[in-house]
């Protein structure tokens, strides 16, 4: 706040709250700084909701919609390489490992791995995160080629600027996923799926044991959505990234505080206890405990042609988050 007379000479309060706007999805651990539990000194959110969140990434990626934004980490660095003026903070907001959303048609002769090579698979974009990691799974550890795979996608991608790899096709207007794989016109598919035809198979039926593994063979629990910030946001208003983060990890502290208690627990609240078990901390802030996560995301992200070479941390987050502490 500060001041200023009126023709009276009064003197009257004038406030000095930045007002920003933000795209945030809902969360358990979010929710306290959603619902104004927890205020941020001189920033005040006007939350914007957007469904599906997915939108709400190209908004910001693509157009600058909103000064600060959730954003799934393959726009993220898809923005980054076509010099979107966005940063980031370590503040990961959700984390999914979805081997088990693999699905195959078995009249396509598909039994493992390695037989997706060759054939047709349905994404629901190229540069979607969930098919980042799942498919750095089945190169990495089952050796599966990946550019030898014709992807079948339904959207383009959140920054229109990118143009998908050679083998990468779009899906006939008004043609749903699913359908085309019961259908035969598509192999396996990269989604949920609805049919219950004893033609249509997980590829990963035990893919939490799967996952299990993976993560502690890596050291490494993929991760989803982050959250960014306009560059002359930041600009104007100093010392705004270590606000917000101080922000996030009050909400997040809340949350888990409640965690800690006798319940009753929601779905969301079980599979944040069931991470819990797998990852120790489900949700760890900042850039420590991240960095291999962070680091594995940008490696994965150019070895399947989202970005045209590999970027390092310090390049994906301005130094004065690097210590942050979450």
């Amino acid at each position: 706040m500060h001041s200023r007379r009126n023709l009276e000479g009064d003197t009257i309060a004038v406030s000095t709250t930045t007002v920003v706007k933000t795209f945030l999805g809902s969360y358990p651990h979010t929710q306290a700084l959603k619902d104004g539990t927890i205020e941020i000194p001189g920033v005040e959110l006007e939350l914007v909701e957007v469904e599906p969140v997915s939108v709400g990434f190209g908004a910001m990626a693509d157009r600058l919609a909103f000064d600060v934004a959730e954003m799934a980490i393959s726009t993220y660095l898809l923005a980054r390489s076509f010099d979107k003026p966005i940063t980031a903070l370590p503040v990961i907001v959700f984390r999914s490992f979805q081997l088990g959303r693999i699905y195959y048609n078995v009249r396509s002769g598909i039994r493992e791995p390695k037989d997706l090579e060759g054939r047709r698979v349905g994404i629901r974009m190229y540069t979607q995160t969930m098919p980042l990691w799942s498919r750095g799974v089945l190169q990495h550890e089952y050796g599966v080629d990946l550019d030898s795979i014709n992807w079948v996608t339904f959207e383009g991608a959140n920054v229109r600027s990118y143009t998908d790899p050679p083998n990468v096709e779009r899906a006939p207007v008004g043609k749903k996923m699913g359908q085309m794989l019961l259908d035969g016109d598509i192999d396996a598919m990269f989604g949920p799926v609805t049919s219950d035809s004893p033609d249509i198979k997980c590829l990963f039926p035990n893919a939490s044991e799967i996952e299990a593994a993976w993560v502690k063979k890596h050291g490494v629990y993929p991760f989803n959505h982050l959250i960014t910030i306009r560059n002359d946001v930041v600009e104007r208003n100093p010392g705004i990234l270590e606000q917000l983060f101080a922000a996030f990890k009050q909400a997040k502290q809340a949350y888990l505080q409640r965690l800690a208690g006798t319940g009753p627990f929601s779905a969301a609240d079980e599979d944040m206890i069931r991470l819990t078990s797998i990852m120790g901390d489900a949700l760890p802030y900042g850039i420590a405990p991240n960095r291999k996560a962070i680091e594995m995301a940008a490696q994965l992200s150019y070895e399947q042609h989202f970005v045209p070479r590999l970027y390092t941390v310090e390049e994906l987050f301005r130094p004065e988050v690097l210590w942050l502490e979450g």
